[in-house]
């Protein structure tokens, strides 16, 4: 990619969660910006990142370079003081990294310009698509200098979206594709460990806390009241338990952030909002309590382990209700957990069961259909017309009747006569 920025071209890349796409882009912005001198500028490049977690993180690599020059970098997230960030805006960082809601607030007051942007990212656009902000990076696009160069980027490049945007945003961008993704994560063991209900999970969540080797461990559920349930249940058995969720307040979200780098907690419970950003030293193990409900959240959950050539384990739990998305992931991802059982916490299920030879999965059979009591060349007779109709007419007793057997009125299977 390098060279291709270098060069002026718009590039449209994937490439492996922790192969250092930041990188790849930061330093031919810092270097072109450092080689043309613009005082009067106002923000002369702009790093769009879904959450703030990862915007911390790219700010903090920007600003690391910018101390040593004489540019300057700028943060814009969300729970942050308006006012402080409007000040910090009218000094006109010549770098600003923001989430793609903030920057929007500021357009629209008329606190941010973008008239003089030279280099435009999009760090991680297809959870921009998935969170909903299409529309938001339509405005920033169309508030942005035409006469830009514009970086998309992304571990997952795969989403329906992202063809009409790169359309809409980039001028005959360069696409890379360092992996493809069933060749990623290399470093990283996949495995799978089948759970009865979420009781089950329970049991197994605290075996391997307690069994496993790492140095950190972070577990994705898929809700946030999972997440507080987790937590207070995990206290119970176990020491330095964090928790990580899109409603806390961004005090609570650094303070958290901070407990693990400083290694004051090693064990994150968190929703999605940690799937992407969350860059700590030595998180070495992934448990999905809950599976993620798309390849490509999967891919950036277990992203968090195996970074930069380290080994890493990844560990999902699965309910029965989870089997069909686990095999939708393994198909996204052309290739198969490892299957993994607790001799000490063996569950009853075993997975779907199948026909022999056919591979199929049984499941529950359908309910036969009732026959129906119509008999042909007769019409139903209302009950409003049984009165009408008045008893039935007496007929002469048949031969069968005098041995002791009624045959029907229709000459069907014959029925016992009742002894009187």
């Amino acid at each position: 990619m390098l060279p291709l920025a270098l060069a002026g071209k718009d590039v449209q890349a994937c490439a492996e969660t922790g192969s250092g796409k930041t990188l790849a882009y930061l330093l031919p912005i810092l270097e072109k910006l450092l080689a043309t001198d613009a005082p009067n500028a106002s923000t002369r490049a702009l790093i769009l990142v879904p959450t703030r977690e990862l915007a911390r993180q790219v700010y903090k690599m920007a600003k690391h370079f910018c101390d040593l020059t004489s540019l300057n970098a700028g943060l814009l997230t969300g729970g942050d003081d308006f006012k402080y960030q409007a000040s910090m805006l009218r000094k006109n960082p010549e770098i600003l990294v923001s989430t793609t809601g903030r920057l929007v607030d500021h357009l629209k007051r008329d606190t941010a310009d973008l008239s003089d942007l030279e280099f435009l990212v999009l760090d991680e656009a297809d959870r921009m698509l998935d969170m909903g902000f299409a529309e938001d990076m339509e405005l920033i696009v169309g508030r942005s200098s035409t006469q830009r160069q514009t970086f998309m980027l992304s571990a997952t490049l795969r989403h329906e979206g992202i063809g009409r945007i790169a359309r809409s945003m980039l001028r005959e961008p360069e696409e890379i594709t360092t992996q493809m993704v069933h060749e990623e994560h290399e470093y990283i063991r996949q495995q799978r460990i089948l759970a009865d209900d979420n009781a089950h999970k329970d049991r197994l969540l605290v075996w391997l806390l307690a069994n496993e080797t790492y140095d950190k461990a972070v577990i994705f559920v898929n809700k946030r009241v999972e997440v507080d349930r987790l937590n207070d249940f995990l206290r119970r058995h176990r020491n330095g338990i964090a928790m990580l969720h899109g409603e806390m307040t961004q005090d609570e979200r650094n303070y958290v952030m901070q407990s693990l780098r400083e290694g004051k907690r090693n064990i994150l419970v968190a929703t999605d909002v940690a799937a992407r950003g969350l860059d700590v030293e030595g998180m070495d193990l992934v448990i999905n309590y809950d599976l993620a409900r798309k390849g490509d959240e999967y891919v950036h959950r277990i992203g968090r382990t195996g970074r930069a050539g380290k080994e890493g384990l990844a560990i999902s739990l699965i309910a029965p209700h989870e089997w069909n998305l686990k095999a939708s992931i393994e198909r996204y991802l052309q290739q198969r957990m490892e299957e993994r059982e607790i001799a000490e916490l063996k569950g009853s299920y075993k997975g779907p069961k199948k026909v022999k030879g056919s591979g199929k999965a049984v499941g529950k059979k359908k309910p036969k259909a009732k026959a129906d009591k119509k008999v042909a060349g007769k019409k139903p007779v209302a009950k409003s017309d049984k009165k009408k109709l008045g008893p039935r007419p007496s007929r002469p007793k048949s031969a069968a009747e005098n041995k002791g057997t009624l045959m029907d009125s229709e000459g069907f299977a014959p029925i016992k006569r009742k002894k009187t």
